[in-house]
């Protein structure tokens, strides 16, 4: 998805309605959960008092038999779909990705990924994306569901992907944590149809001085560094890593073949994607210096998206820094 808008406004309206471009923004998730309800009757969506905001008015308004709106109830609402699921029905579980995944981890531990249950959990409004501040900045769900056993984690990176991962986790039998931007009428839409695998990676551009892999809306910004960088003489590869856990094996080639790896993530730097790529490059024995963009072990505060991801370098010019940065540095 694009890059945060240095035009948003500080204003902070309410969550459904936060300027012209946002309210005419074209509904991608909401109009993919439809699609895949409409073709699987299994499918239910349960949300807590958020539904505009997660885009499943579109599911209530069509299929209202199938919806659940079960209130300021999180930790209620999973184990309703814990109960679902073991009815045969595989409900989709929506609230902000700081909701869903913090306040109620007892019960997604216990209700969804213990049992295997094949629950879909939603978020939006992931990482640094929000003027609210702390209390809704989710710099930390990625870490506590890729600790749960049995738990997938995607972050889709554009509005085709999020289409393509909905398709993909709707068949899929077990738990899922899809991660998502919500649709702002800033992003980069494509209307084609688009490939998307779980545990597969996507290599978006070849170089051989180094590699960045990065997820979600940083995913973009990887590309706008990568082409900067290119302007210098330097030759990224650009990584696509929406599946989180599993992470893509095929990985640990390409990075033998590369003196720098850079993870990129909207995320704390402890636990998420930077985490999960470090763990594998060393147990398999991977020898190239290693950098991880991120927020870095500390709260943030409400602001725009742009003057956040400038303040705490996860901004294309940070990430452009931080390559130079590993790629001056002596081996050592």
């Amino acid at each position: 998805m694009s890059q945060p808008d240095d035009r948003t406004s500080l204003e902070v309206l309410d969550f459904n309605a936060r300027g012209a471009s946002a309210a005419n923004a074209r509904k991608h998730y909401g109009e993919a959960l439809l699609d895949a309800a409409r073709s699987d009757d299994r499918i239910v969506c349960l949300t807590a008092d958020l539904t505009l905001s997660t885009e499943t008015d579109l599911f209530r308004n069509q299929l209202p038999e199938r919806f659940h709106q079960v209130g300021i109830a999180e930790a209620n609402m999973v184990g309703i779909a814990g109960g679902l699921a073991r009815s045969g029905e595989i409900p989709f579980v929506h609230s902000f990705c700081v909701f869903v995944t913090r306040r109620c981890y007892d019960q997604l531990a216990m209700q969804v990924a213990y049992p295997r249950a094949n629950v879909k959990i939603v978020g939006v409004i992931p990482g640094l994306t929000t003027l609210l501040g702390v209390s809704h900045q989710a710099i930390d769900d990625i870490a506590l569901m890729r600790a749960l056993p049995n738990m997938t984690v995607i972050e889709p990176s554009s509005p085709d992907q999020v289409r393509a991962a909905v398709a993909a986790i709707a068949r899929y039998d077990g738990p899922v944590y899809l991660r998502l931007k919500r649709a702002d009428g800033i992003e980069n839409t494509d209307d084609s149809a688009s490939d998307f695998t779980i545990g597969k990676m996507r290599v978006l551009r070849d170089g051989r001085q180094g590699m960045i892999v990065a997820c979600g809306m940083m995913v973009d910004i990887a590309l706008s560094a990568a082409e900067a960088l290119s302007l210098e003489g330097v030759e990224l590869t650009v990584v696509d890593m929406a599946t989180i856990k599993p992470l893509d094996p095929a990985l640990v080639d390409l990075a033998r073949q590369m003196p720098l790896v850079v993870t990129a993530e909207n995320h704390s730097i402890i636990g998420g994607l930077g985490s999960a790529v470090a763990e594998m490059l060393m147990e398999n024995d991977v020898q190239a210096k290693f950098r991880r963009v991120g927020v870095r072990d500390t709260f943030a505060e409400g602001g725009s998206t742009a003057y956040l991801f400038e303040k705490y370098g996860l901004s294309a010019e940070a990430m452009a820094a931080t390559v130079r940065e590993a790629l001056a540095k002596p081996a050592s």
